[in-house]
C-alpha cells in the first residue's frame, strides 16, 4: 500500500471508520509484529474502531516496527531522560511527514509564512534524529522569516529576538519544551501581545514535574498572555493534536483518539477517561494504532485532554508475545 497525501485526505474525509478498519486489516497482514500481538490479544480480526488492535507503544523501544518491507528514509528516535531506551520510529516517505505537517499547521494557525517561529528545545536539539526537531525545522523553512530559529541555552538573543518581534508587531511563534519555558520565565517576564507559546512537552527529567494546568497558568502570568497553546505529538506518530487554550486538544481528520480502562486494555471506548489510544492515519509504513502510556479524557465531540502519565512499570511489548 502506498496512498500518498492526496488520497490520504480523500479516505479520512470520507470515512474515517472504514478506512482505519482497511488499513488495520492491511497492517495486520503485512506487519508481522503487529500481527502476532493482535493474535496474542484475540483481536485478529477486528470488527469496528473499538475491537481493532493497538500496539502498545512500548513496542517502539524494542524493535523497529514496520508496515511492509522498506529502507527507512529517516529514523526518528524519542528524546526520554537518561538511561531511558529511545523510541525509534522508522520513516518509508518523509515527504508524507511534511506534507500532513504543513496543512494540519496551517489549520490551526493559518499560513505558516505568517509567523516567525522561535524554538527552545533543549533535550531535542541534543539529539539528531528528533521528530520534534524535524518538525520545527520544516515549518521554519516553509515559514522563510529570516528571524526564525533554534535556542540551546541562548537566552539573551532568545529575549532580543521576542522584544523585536514585539516591537515590530510581527507574529511570533515560541515552541517550546515545558522545562525551558520555565526557565526562561526565571529570567524574563513580559506582557507579550505578538507573540503565541506553544508548551510541547513536559520535563524531560529536568525539573519537577508540573499538572499541566499549572505551568500554563505559570506561564500566562510571566508572559502576560490569556492563553498557553500545547502540542500533543510522539515520536511514534506522524501527526500532531493541537490545543489552543484550555488544554483542550483536537484532532486532524486523519487523527482519532480513543480511550481504555487501565486495568483492562482490550476496553476500548470513543469516550470517557483512561489510557489514550491513537489512530493515526498517517502511519502507514509503521503502525496507525498506538496504545499510549498518556492518562487522559476524550469528550464525545472527538476533543480531548492529557491529565498525566502511568506511574508504574511499562508494559514491555515482546513479553506478551512469548509462547510456550
Amino acid at each position: 500500500m502506498n496512498w500518498d497525501w492526496a488520497e490520504i485526505q480523500r479516505r479520512s474525509v470520507g470515512n474515517v471508520e472504514r478506512f482505519a478498519l482497511e488499513l488495520a486489516d492491511y497492517q495486520l497482514n503485512h506487519n508481522p509484529l503487529y500481527r502476532r500481538y493482535a493474535e496474542a490479544v484475540g483481536l485478529d480480526r477486528p470488527g469496528g474502531l473499538t475491537k481493532i488492535p493497538f500496539l502498545p507503544v512500548s513496542f517502539f523501544k524494542e524493535q523497529l516496527v514496520m508496515t511492509g518491507s522498506f529502507t527507512p528514509e529517516a529514523i526518528f528516535e524519542s528524546s526520554g531522560t537518561t538511561g531511558m531506551v529511545p523510541s525509534r520510529h522508522a520513516v518509508r516517505d518523509l515527504s508524507l511527514y511534511r506534507d500532513q505537517l504543513m496543512q494540519n499547521f496551517e489549520r490551526v494557525y493559518g499560513p505558516v509564512t505568517d509567523w516567525t517561529m522561535l524554538a527552545l528545545l533543549p533535550s531535542y536539539l541534543e539529539r539528531g534524529n528528533s521528530s520534534l526537531v524535524y518538525m520545527v525545522q520544516q515549518l521554519i523553512e516553509k515559514g522563510g522569516q529570516v528571524d526564525s530559529g533554534f535556542y540551546l541555552n541562548e537566552w539573551d538573543p532568545l529575549i532580543a529576538q521576542l522584544e523585536k518581534g514585539e516591537r515590530e508587531g510581527r507574529k511570533t511563534l515560541l515552541i517550546g519544551v515545558g522545562f525551558a519555558l520555565l526557565d526562561l520565565s526565571d529570567r524574563y517576564q513580559a506582557s507579550f501581545q505578538h507573540t503565541t507559546v506553544l508548551e510541547t512537552g513536559g520535563m524531560k527529567g529536568r525539573r519537577k514535574e508540573w499538572v499541566r494546568e499549572e505551568l500554563h497558568e505559570h506561564l500566562c502570568k510571566s508572559f502576560g498572555l490569556p492563553t498557553v497553546h500545547s502540542e500533543y505529538g510522539m515520536t511514534e506518530l506522524l501527526s500532531q493534536a493541537y490545543s489552543v487554550g484550555d488544554g483542550i486538544f483536537e484532532c486532524p481528520p486523519w487523527m482519532r483518539v480513543l480511550v481504555h480502562e487501565e486495568e483492562d486494555p482490550l476496553s476500548v471506548n470513543t469516550s470517557g477517561r483512561g489510557l489514550l489510544n491513537v489512530i493515526d492515519l498517517t502511519n502507514i509504513h509503521s503502525c496507525a494504532f498506538i496504545a499510549t502510556d498518556d492518562i487522559g479524557e476524550v469528550f464525545a465531540d472527538g476533543r480531548f485532554t492529557v491529565l498525566g502519565r502511568r506511574d508504574h512499570a511499562e508494559w514491555r511489548g515482546c513479553s506478551l508475545l512469548v509462547t510456550g
